[in-house]
């Protein structure tokens, strides 16, 4: 089996698996798209295909083509990474008694943990029965909203990484006060149209105006497949819709050093400094036992098969997508769907794995984390069958139910260590640890060890 059937046989599987209605992806190589191809449905009740071209929002990835427009404001003097914010924002914005600098709030550094007005705005606009109704329409109300935010600071400008969805629009203000233009329109003007990004929107009128965009949908909590909307309003933080065929291009410039068709939409220098390691990220997206780094609206994994990769992910709920490339190798991918359902940083990653020529089945921690747990779930039973539990999946972590509904319980179960034939795990007990381990056996069969029992899997897998 070749590399792309693995792929899309990779794809198909988790799509199915986890209820995604549509997916597009596009691979780059060389500065040349290699591949591109649409998944499933861009609409279901009307069974519309998604297709290479479909369009879908890309959420946080917005807040690359952010960074590269402030970027290029400074390439042409207009203004200066160290200076502090509040020479262009009108309201007073400090972290513990300190200026925050415009390269704090590109690095997410300013020392303000998120303040959730993008969660709040995007569930209330899908009708989550939870969530908070924020009505944020514009750049004054979120002035309102973050008068109060330095109060809610934990750290000095710089030190640590807080993922601030609030820092980028006040990005995009800076943006429009130093260039006299809307964000959009300098997005559109600097980035999108010298690449060629013809079908790549804010508006909701351009999107409306399209004829291949995909529906929106959310997963509910019994499983079913929901048809939601686009929160529209979101901007410089995560607002730019976009196709694996416009990503495509994208990609290829930052590749090329910020040149695409002999055209340079954003210096060398430029690029090298988005893709500098400029805070520390709090874990690693590959390997658990290393750490990842956010540069200027991009993360950055100095080992990924002993190559650095650089990515951004994106969420706005109804759209997840991930953008990832290896400089060295001049490869990348962008991955596009209509849900959220399976992470696709994680297709991306085994995309990328297998353009490298290795075995993400075998070599890719994720992966290996996601298989092994999902092999593990199933009915348990102990010595002649004398008690019988229970292991389900939540995330990333194990659940164990015991019992029937008069005498049961069920214990969350923490992984802290994964392999593909093994699992060291615990849970608490008034806060004392109480160690859990699985065995994945040579026969299909899994062991589990958990306090003073040992189970044996009754249904039985072939590892994959």
């Amino acid at each position: 089996m070749g590399w792309l059937d693995r792929l899309e046989a990779f794809i198909l599987e988790k799509m199915s698996r986890t209820k995604i209605p549509g997916l597009s992806i596009s691979i780059v190589k060389d500065g040349e798209t290699i591949y591109s191809r649409g998944f499933g449905f861009r609409n279901i009740d009307r069974a519309l295909p998604a297709t290479e071209a479909t369009v879908y929002g890309i959420g946080s990835i917005t807040k690359s083509f952010t960074a590269l427009s402030i970027l290029k404001l400074r390439e042409r003097g207009l203004l200066d990474l160290d200076d502090p914010i509040d020479k262009y924002v009108p309201i007073e914005l400090k972290a513990k008694g300190e200026s925050i600098k415009i390269w704090n709030l590109l690095t997410h550094s300013s020392g303000i943990p998120a303040l959730a007005y993008a969660e709040a705005y995007i569930r209330g606009l899908v009708g989550d029965d939870q969530a908070t109704w924020l009505p944020i329409s514009g750049y004054d109300d979120m002035f309102s909203f973050l008068r109060d935010a330095s109060g809610w600071a934990v750290d000095r400008p710089g030190r640590s990484y807080y993922y601030l969805n609030e820092g980028y629009v006040l990005l995009g203000y800076i943006i429009e006060r130093v260039s006299g233009e809307s964000y959009e329109d300098f997005v559109r003007k600097n980035i999108l149209e010298p690449l060629g990004m013809r079908r790549s929107y804010f508006r909701k009128e351009d999107v409306e105006r399209d004829p291949d965009v995909a529906t929106p949908y959310v997963v509910d909590r019994s499983g079913k497949i929901v048809e939601s909307r686009y929160p529209f309003g979101i901007t410089s933080d995560g607002g730019l819709l976009s196709n694996a065929l416009d990503m495509a291009r994208y990609v290829s410039m930052l590749i090329n050093r910020g040149v695409f068709n002999g055209v340079e939409v954003v210096s060398r220098e430029s690029i090298a400094e988005a893709e500098r390691e400029w805070i520390q990220y709090p874990y690693s997206m590959v390997d658990p036992d290393s750490r990842d780094f956010y540069g200027l609206g991009l993360r950055i994994t100095p080992d990924f098969f002993g190559r650095k990769l650089v990515s951004h992910g994106g969420s706005v709920l109804v759209y997840t997508a991930y953008m990832g490339y290896i400089p060295e190798e001049k490869v990348g991918v962008n991955v596009l769907l209509n849900t959220t359902g399976y992470p696709p940083w994680m297709i991306g990653l085994y995309a990328l794995s297998l353009m490298l020529d290795r075995d993400p089945e075998k070599e890719l921690k994720p992966l290996i984390y996601d298989r092994t747990l999902d092999r593990v779930c199933g009915t348990y039973s102990t010595y002649k069958n004398t008690m019988t539990a229970k292991v389900e999946r939540k995330g990333s972590i194990l659940i164990l139910k015991t019992g029937g509904r008069l005498a049961g319980y069920e214990v969350p179960i923490i992984p802290v260590r994964v392999e593909r034939d093994y699992v060291e795990a615990y849970t608490l007990n008034f806060g004392s640890r109480v160690g859990a381990r699985f065995r994945l056996l040579e026969d299909g069969g899994v062991e589990l060890i958990y306090e003073r029992y040992r189970f044996l899997k009754r249904d039985r897998a072939s590892s994959p």
